[in-house]
């Protein structure tokens, strides 16, 4: 299924923007200081790509899909997953608010507390979708609803998010990422 790999990859590349911002909430609770530009940077890559693109793909799309085919919204797997992309919304905006002023120390705490809060969210709720939702999607979605799907996605990323943008944020956070890891541990 194509439009399953697709999402699936593109949940590969929000693990590493996980990865980061564990990093970075690390420093922070080791009192150490992490530039705001790569915070923000970061939040923004977590707004555009893992909710606009990503959400958007499986919240405009994919769920209204496989709730025509009969799987359940209301009690179901695909309404867990609305709720908790609500919850990720609400703790990417309590760590925007705190970024404003990391230097402050209920700003700091908030950001890391949220930070803590949103990687796991995501980590668990990646697996649910990878090893729950997609299977079941699997079961229902024909071949030619896969390629028809595969293109609104296509045509989403270029008509809502932006030609090129996908990209520029897989490459910011591999670029955050390589930077973490060439200087051992510390954002520059």
């Amino acid at each position: 299924m194509k439009s399953l790999e697709v999402l699936m990859h593109e949940h590969r590349v929000i693990e590493h923007g996980l990865a980061v911002l564990e990093t970075i909430a690390d420093r922070l609770e080791r009192g150490e200081s992490v530039p705001t530009d790569k915070v923000t940077a970061l939040l923004d890559f977590f707004q555009v790509f893992a909710d606009q693109c990503h959400h958007g793909k499986e919240e405009g799309m994919l769920f209204p899909e496989l709730e025509a085919k009969g799987i359940p919204k209301e009690g179901g797997p695909i309404g867990v997953m609305l709720i908790e992309h609500e919850e990720g919304r609400e703790l990417r905006r309590r760590m925007i608010e705190a970024a404003s002023n990391l230097a402050d120390e209920a700003n700091r705490q908030q950001f890391i507390t949220s930070a803590r809060e949103y990687i796991n969210l995501l980590r668990q709720h990646i697996w649910k979708e990878d090893n729950v939702l997609f299977k079941m999607a699997e079961q229902v979605l024909t071949e030619t609803e896969d390629e028809q799907l595969t293109e609104r996605f296509e045509r989403h990323e270029r008509e809502q998010i932006g030609e090129g943008v996908h990209e520029r944020y897989h490459h910011l956070v591999h670029e955050l990422e390589e930077e973490l890891q060439s200087s051992h541990g510390e954002v520059k």
